[in-house]
C-alpha cells in the first residue's frame, strides 16, 4: 500500500507541478499524507513541525548563507530535530485517551518546509491536501475501499 501511496502521488504531484508550476510540498510527501488521514491530529502535527521547520530556517538564514543544496538539507534536518522532538513531546495524554501529534515520518517536515519556502505556505499546502486527498481516493478505488495503514 505505501508503494502504491507514493506512486500515485509522485504521479499526480508531477501533473499539479507541470500544470499549475507548484510543488505539492515534496516528491513523498502527498503519499504519505494519504495514508495517514485516518490520523488527522498526526497531520496536523507534521504541519505544525514544518511550520516551526519554516521560521528556524528563515531565522537562520538572516545568519548564514543558505542556497541550493544546502538549503533543502538544512531543512531536512531541522525537521529531523522537530520531528524528534515532537515524537517525545506532542503526545498529550487526555484522561484515557491521548492525542497523538507526532510527526509523520522523518524526513516529512522539512520537505514541506523547504516547498513553503519556495512557493509560500499557502500555495504549498493547498496543492499538498489535493494532492493527498487525490491518492487517497486513489487507493481506495483501487484497493476497494480497504485501506489499512
Amino acid at each position: 500500500m505505501t508503494e502504491q501511496a507514493i506512486g500515485l502521488g509522485l504521479v499526480i504531484s508531477l501533473i499539479f507541478s507541470e500544470t499549475l508550476g507548484l510543488a505539492a510540498g515534496g516528491m513523498v510527501v502527498p503519499g504519505y499524507l494519504a495514508l495517514m488521514m485516518h490520523q488527522p491530529l498526526r497531520i496536523l502535527g507534521t504541519i505544525l513541525t514544518a511550520l516551526a521547520t519554516l521560521a528556524s530556517l528563515k531565522l537562520l538564514s538572516g545568519y548564514v548563507l543558505i542556497y541550493g543544496r544546502r538549503r533543502i538539507v538544512v531543512a531536512v534536518l531541522i525537521g529531523f530535530a522537530f520531528g524528534a522532538l515532537s515524537r517525545d513531546y506532542l503526545i498529550v495524554k487526555a484522561g484515557d485517551s491521548a492525542l497523538d501529534m507526532r510527526t509523520i515520518g522523518f524526513v516529512i517536515p522539512g520537505l514541506m518546509a523547504n516547498w513553503m519556502e519556495r512557493q509560500g505556505i499557502i500555495p504549498t499546502m493547498s496543492v499538498m491536501v489535493t494532492t493527498a486527498v487525490l491518492v487517497r481516493l486513489l487507493l481506495m478505488l483501487l484497493n476497494g475501499g480497504n485501506i489499512i495503514h
